[in-house]
């Protein structure tokens, strides 16, 4: 059986399409020889300038339970004019109004992620992002405490791997009325309940060090705009029904089935999230730089290590804007001990670890 072009073109991607998708990037991973150095360049998930990708996902709340929470993802065509991409918005409303049912305790979520990728000629398709270091994700946040959620192929199949989402308007606290303030104290409570050796760093309110965004610090007010935030997969922590799983093993990253964004702040009222892509990464490749500085403008994550002379060099010097080829990282640092690598900068120490 010959696959015709109507069979490849057709969306979203049916058994023929998505077989000879992964064996394109196979065969482009092996001709390269990608497989013995670091990547380079960036490995989409889910892209939502394409229509399709935003229908191959699903959403979830508490209805399913009889709560009221609502969830909605909606495709969003680009708009030049202001240097919009195409987007998917994640948008709704939390309530934490319990329903009749007595056997229900505990509502105020809503979710999505992408539905199962399908099989392809060599069994089930997943995701293998092992020879990345970050999940990177490009959203315009309204600043609610949203979770990025990574399900693998592990033994215990309700095991999900959690991170915060941080961004640059990450509300630290709520504004401050008497509703919203019971709410902080409620979710408090019951991190507590949830983490009793501690709450984890990945999903505290304070954004750890580890994660690397174009504010090194979260900020309570200022204009919203699209963001590109850098989450480290070695920092992900296993959960199993929002409860912290111990003792914590490693992510499966040869073995992703689906990823998505939650929100579960228990904090009633609207909520908006736009999400332009989200992909697995070492940093910013070559060709994104632009592309970053357009649809994120002054949000744009800075151009340091890793990014313009490749994965070995450094691109910028320590003093000033000066072009430095050639030189090792080692060789730099050597140079410079006091500097500290910061942003992208800080990729060597991470893959390394």
């Amino acid at each position: 059986m010959i696959p015709t072009a109507r069979c490849l073109a057709a969306k979203p991607a049916g058994f023929l399409k998505r077989s000879a998708g992964e064996l394109s990037r196979l065969s482009r991973i092996a001709w390269n020889i990608e497989g013995l150095h670091t990547p380079t360049k960036p490995y989409t998930l889910l892209d939502f300038d394409d229509e399709s990708v935003v229908a191959s996902c699903k959403t979830m709340a508490d209805r399913a339970v009889g709560g009221y929470s609502t969830a909605k993802l909606d495709y969003v065509p680009a708009d030049p004019s202001t240097n919009t991409p195409a987007h998917a918005r994640f948008h709704g409303s939390i309530s934490t109004k319990l329903p009749p049912n007595w056997r229900i305790q505990r509502t105020g979520y809503a979710a999505f992620r992408n539905k199962d990728r399908g099989f392809w000629l060599f069994g089930r398709l997943y995701w293998d992002i092992d020879p990345y270091t970050y999940l990177a994700l490009r959203v315009r946040s309204d600043g609610r405490r949203y979770t990025v959620n990574i399900q693998t192929d592990s033994i215990v199949e309700t095991d999900i791997h959690q991170h915060r989402l941080y961004t640059r308007h990450h509300r630290v606290l709520p504004s401050q009325t008497e509703k919203d303030c019971r709410s902080v104290i409620e979710t408090a409570e019951s991190l507590v309940d949830l983490y009793p050796s501690g709450i984890p760093p990945a999903l505290s309110h304070i954004p750890p060090e580890s994660t690397i965004m174009s504010s090194a610090t979260a900020t309570t007010s200022g204009a919203t705009g699209w963001e590109t935030v850098l989450l480290p997969f070695h920092a992900f922590v296993r959960t199993n029904h929002g409860l912290a799983v111990e003792p914590q093993t490693s992510m499966l990253r040869q073995r992703v089935k689906s990823i998505g964004i939650g929100l579960t702040d228990r904090i009633e009222g609207p909520y908006d999230l736009q999400i332009h892509r989200i992909w697995a990464t070492n940093g910013l490749s070559e060709e994104e730089i632009e592309a970053e500085r357009v649809i994120c403008g002054e949000n744009a994550l800075p151009v340091d290590e890793g990014v313009r002379t490749g994965w070995g060099t450094i691109p910028l010097s320590t003093e000033g804007n000066e072009r430095q080829e050639g030189l090792d990282i080692g060789e730099v640092e050597a140079k410079d001990e006091k500097s500290k690598a910061t942003g992208l900068g800080a990729l060597r120490d991470e893959w390394n670890r």
